[in-house]
């Protein structure tokens, strides 16, 4: 606009572009270190998988912490017994079970368990599982042959390899359109067709000439967990809590250290130029030697001084510290603080309770995943091969019939048994669970229950006792008891009336 000459702009007012981005995805002063990359699952793996899994070894060796979260995991998982097969093979026209046929299952899988689970014939099925989940925590992954045709009565047998054998160097394509991923071959699908192991363990000291061998993918299995959909290898469960375990166990000792250096030297003798002259005891390197006795009094020479050595250690915020890091290290490990350390300091009968009933949940997905990514896939296979050796009266072509497992893993006491108990019978009562469901929840077999009941009433009948007696004092007893605890429930006691 041009007015008296002068050249008048207009200029409309720049709007400021609104945040319209993720906060997470700003790039500023405090999160300018926060450098992140676009990778693939096996791309980080490739450059970081062996370092991984040597420290998580390593904190195998000499972490406590990390000791105790295998040793929990190997007793919460497996337990004392194992996981537990039960036969559940049906007759076909009456759709009955099977006693017979489960029976001679179970009896056979309970003796190729208790010695010839594993080529070396020195596991059972109950150690053997305990270091497939050792190994998969602590390594990220395991390799398990499984060997047709083995030397042993059942002509079955299980053979453990480290993920070692894998070489993650090992990376091509091939031409059939193939791709080896860090020792996986897999199709162009992602399905694993082959694995590339290396002939002896890279460990060794004859490591020279070490060349790879192709299995087929129907000779392994490959356990691990999976974070990713296109993951070919396994990560180490304890590597998010890694630097925090190994700098927590470099902090406790360094404290023990200055504790043990404070409760020893106790102080410092100085002089000034009067003391130049005192001539007392001293050892090869010109220090005063001094004894230090319970109660007593020493006079210092003219110009010696006497100045204590104090660094205060350990300090009174060490116990909190090591808690506050206990807690983001458990939470990466999947158990409750109390667990990992067995702290239960400051806990009460619902916090107990509660962190017991989620930390169960935990254990219990770790079971399911075990028991349908090995039991489940190992099973079939054995059930044919002890056919075929003659150690199961079946026939061939019924094979498919007798493949009906159901397994029992692990179970929890409750935490309060009776009110406990008492919920379950309520239950019972209104038809919200059956007898079978709640001794599942105990890792019990309902029909071994039964079994058992026959076989004691046929024993008292044999002595002649009176089943009708027994289940009377049960029953007074179980009346005595319901008293007790409305005792402890009135501020005052309850008499009888003559």
């Amino acid at each position: 606009m041009n007015l008296f000459g002068f050249e008048i702009k207009f200029r409309r007012k720049q709007e400021k572009p609104r945040k319209r981005n993720y906060t997470g995805a700003q790039v500023n002063n405090l999160t300018w270190d926060w450098v992140t990359a676009n990778l693939t699952s096996d791309e980080y793996l490739r450059w970081n998988l062996k370092r991984l899994r040597e420290r998580s070894r390593d904190l195998e060796r000499n972490d406590d912490y990390m000791r105790n979260f295998l040793r929990k995991l190997e007793i919460n998982t497996v337990g004392a017994k194992g996981i537990i097969l039960q036969s559940k093979v049906y007759f076909k026209t009456t759709n009955d079970l099977d006693i017979k046929s489960n029976s001679i299952i179970e009896d056979e899988w309970r003796r190729w368990a208790r010695q010839y689970v594993s080529v070396c014939e020195t596991l059972s099925l109950r150690d053997f599982l305990k270091i497939i989940l050792r190994t998969i925590a602590r390594d990220g992954e395991v390799l398990i042959c499984k060997i047709r045709g083995y030397d042993n009565p059942y002509r079955y047998a299980l053979q453990i390899l480290e993920a070692d054998f894998l070489d993650e160097d090992l990376n091509q394509d091939l031409p059939n359109g193939n791709r080896i991923i860090m020792g996986v071959e897999k199709n162009r699908y992602g399905k694993p067709v082959a694995y590339h192991l290396f002939e002896k363990h890279p460990g060794e000291r004859s490591y020279a000439g070490n060349r790879h061998i192709r299995i087929p993918a129907e000779e392994i299995l490959h356990l691990f967990i999976k974070e990713r959909p296109t993951q070919s290898r396994g990560v180490p469960w304890v590597a998010s809590a890694m630097i925090k375990l190994r700098m927590l166990g470099a902090y406790e000792e360094a404290e023990v250290v200055a504790a043990r250096v404070a409760a020893s030297k106790m102080g410092f003798f100085t002089e000034d130029i009067e003391g130049a002259s005192y001539e007392g005891e001293r050892d090869a390197d010109g220090n005063f030697i001094t004894e230090v006795e319970p109660g007593a009094l020493e006079r210092l020479p003219p110009g010696v001084d006497f100045k204590p050595f104090d660094p205060g250690q350990p300090s009174a915020e060490f116990s909190d510290f090591v808690k506050a890091m206990l807690r983001g290290i458990s939470a990466g490990l999947g158990c409750n603080y109390n667990t990992l350390c067995n702290d239960l300091e400051s806990v009460n009968y619902s916090s107990l309770r509660a962190g017991a009933i989620d930390e169960r949940e935990y254990w219990m997905d770790i079971q399911s995943w075990f028991i349908d990514n090995f039991l489940e896939r190992i099973y079939p296979e054995w059930l044919e091969m002890a056919v075929l050796a003659g150690r199961l009266p079946f026939s061939f072509q019924e094979l498919e019939r007798f493949i009906a497992p159901e397994w029992q893993p692990r179970r929890w006491d409750w935490v309060d048994p009776l009110k406990d108990v008492q919920a379950k019978i309520l239950e019972l009562k209104n038809g919200l669970t059956t007898r079978t469901r709640i001794c599942a929840e105990q890792g019990i077999d309902f029909e071994d229950i039964l079994e058992e009941i026959k076989r004691e009433r046929a024993l008292m009948e044999g002595y002649g006792i009176k089943i009708e007696d027994i289940d009377k004092d049960m029953s007074l007893i179980s009346e005595e008891a319901q008293m007790q605890e409305e005792r402890k429930k009135w501020p005052f006691k309850l008499t009888q009336k003559a």
